[in-house]
C-alpha cells in the first residue's frame, strides 16, 4: 500500500515555518507497512490543492493532508473538500460539544467562528482532536482515501497516533515491516560500508540496508518486508548477528532509530548512575541534547558553560597554572574541567570540552576545529583529543556526539 503526504501552507513555501509533519506521519506509517510514496508542500489556494489532489488520485491508497484548517479566512481545506467531494457542510454536534468544552476548560470565551470548527462535509467520517478545535476528516474517492489533519503538530499526532493509525490496522491487511537500528560511532560512512561490503551483498532480497549517517556516527537500518513475521524476526536476528561479528568494536546500541542521547540516558537509569557537563566550545549543546530526553532529571544533574577562562577557574577550579602550560584548549583543561563539574554537581560522571570551533581563535592559539574532551569517572578520569575542521557548526555537532559516544563506550566496557 502507498500513500502521498500532502502539507498545505505558504508558510511552508516561504520558509517560515520548517514541515515536520510530513516526518513523523511517514515514521507511523512506515511502522505498520504503508510506503510513503511522495511529500507534496503546496500553497494555500483552492485551486492548486484541487488540482493536486486531482493528480494523486487513484495513484496511491491514502492522501493525508496538514495544515489549512482553522478558524480563520485562509484556511480553505474543508470548503475544498466539499468541492472536491461534491458535498456540503453539516454541523457535527460532537466536534461542538467538544469545542464548547476545550473553552470552557480554558476559560475563554467560544467565538462563533470557534464553533463553526464542527463544520464538517456530510460524507466525512470524523476523527477526533483532543488538544484543538478542528477535527480530523477521512473521506474515500474511487480508490484513495483522503485524510485531512490539522497543521499543528501536537495536535495532528494525537490524531495519527489515536485515530488515523488504529483506523488503518483494523480496516486493510497490509504486510509486516520489521526495523533494527545498530548504531556505530567512531567511525565514518565510507569506512564501515566497506568493512561490510560482502556481509550487504548477501542480503536476502526481502532486506534492504540504509546507512544513516551524522556528526561522528552512522545508523545502520536494516528493513525487512514480507507476510510470514516470524520469518522475518528470525532473519534479522541473524544478519545482526553476523553483522556484529565484523563491526562489534564500533557498535553501541541496537534500538529502533534512538539517537545516542536516549540509548545513554537509558543505560546511566538501569545503572543509577547520574551526569554532568561543564562545556566551553560546545555552549551548552551537550546539556541541551541530554535535557531534551524525557525524564533525563533521572540521571542528569547540571552543567557548567565555562565560556570564559576566568570561569573555568573560579567556577570549575582549573588551575591558572595548567591553562599557562599547556593553553585553554588542551587536554589537561578539560580533564580539570570534568573532575571540576563532577565534584561541584555531585555526579557520578562528567563530560568536559575546550575547543575552537571558529571561526576565529578567541583565548586559545588552537587550531580551527580543535576541540579536547575529557571524561571523569568514579574511578578516574580520561581525555581525547580531536580536529573537527570547520565549518563551526559541524564543529559542535561532532563535538556533542563524540562526548556522548566517549562517556557511552566508557559505561559499557567498565561498568
Amino acid at each position: 500500500m502507498k500513500a502521498t503526504i500532502i502539507t498545505i501552507g505558504d508558510e511552508i513555501l516561504i520558509g517560515q515555518i520548517t514541515d515536520t509533519n510530513s516526518g513523523f506521519i511517514a515514521k507511523e506509517l512506515e511502522k505498520i507497512g504503508i510506503q510513503v510514496h511522495e511529500m507534496i508542500s503546496i500553497s494555500d489556494d483552492k485551486k492548486h490543492i484541487l488540482d493536486t489532489f486531482a493528480k494523486v488520485q487513484n495513484q496511491v491508497d491514502f492522501v493525508l493532508i496538514t495544515g489549512g484548517l482553522g478558524p480563520t479566512k485562509d484556511d480553505i481545506t474543508k470548503i475544498t473538500f466539499c468541492d472536491y467531494f461534491n458535498d456540503v457542510l453539516v454541523r457535527n454536534d460532537a466536534v461542538e460539544k467538544h469545542i464548547e468544552a476545550l473553552f470552557m476548560k480554558l476559560n475563554f470565551t467560544v467565538l462563533q467562528v470557534n464553533k463553526d470548527q464542527a463544520l464538517v462535509p456530510s460524507k466525512a467520517i470524523v476523527l477526533h482532536n483532543q488538544f484543538g478545535t478542528a477535527p480530523g476528516m477521512w473521506m474515500q474517492k474511487e480508490n484513495t482515501v483522503f485524510v485531512s489533519m490539522p497543521g499543528v503538530p501536537y495536535e495532528m499526532k494525537a490524531i495519527v497516533t489515536h485515530q488515523l493509525i488504529p483506523k488503518i490496522v483494523k480496516e486493510y491487511e497490509r504486510p509486516y515491516i520489521l526495523h533494527k537500528t545498530i548504531l556505530t560511532y567512531g567511525q565514518g560512512e565510507s569506512i564501515v560500508a566497506q568493512r561490510i561490503e560482502e556481509w550487504e551483498n548477501n542480503l536476502p532480497e526481502f532486506v534492504k540496508l540504509a546507512y544513516l549517517p551524522s556528526p561522528g556516527r552512522v545508523r545502520l537500518r536494516l528493513t525487512a518486508r514480507g507476510k510470514e513475521e516470524q520469518v522475518l524476526h528470525n532473519t534479522i536476528q541473524q544478519l545482526v548477528g553476523s553483522l556484529t561479528e565484523i563491526i562489534g568494536d564500533i557498535i553501541v546500541g541496537f534500538e529502533e532509530d534512538e539517537p545516542i542521547e536516549v540509548v545513554l540516558g537509558n543505560l546511566l537509569k538501569e545503572k543509577g548512575f547520574t551526569l554532568a557537563t561543564a562545556e566551553s566550545c560546545t555552549g551548552g549543546k551537550i546539556a541541551e541534547t541530554l535535557t531534551s530526553v524525557a525524564g533525563s532529571s533521572a540521571y542528569f544533574r547540571g552543567s557548567v558553560v565555562s565560556y570564559a577562562t576566568d570561569t573555568k577557574i573560579e567556577i570549575l577550579g582549573v588551575k591558572p597554572k595548567t591553562i599557562d602550560t599547556f593553553s585553554v584548549v588542551s587536554q589537561s583543561v578539560a580533564e580539570e574541567m570534568a573532575q571540576g563539574v563532577q565534584k561541584l554537581m555531585k555526579a557520578d560522571f562528567a563530560i568536559a570540552t575546550t575547543g575552537n570551533a571558529g571561526p576565529s581563535k578567541g583565548d586559545a592559539d588552537a587550531d580551527l576545529g580543535s576541540v579536547c574532551i575529557a571524561i571523569a569517572t568514579p574511578k578516574g578520569f580520561f581525555s581525547e583529543a580531536f580536529n573537527f575542521g570547520q565549518p563551526r557548526q559541524k564543529v559542535i555537532d561532532r563535538a556533542v556526539n563524540k562526548g556522548l559516544e566517549l562517556l557511552l563506550k566508557e559505561i559499557l566496557k567498565n561498568y
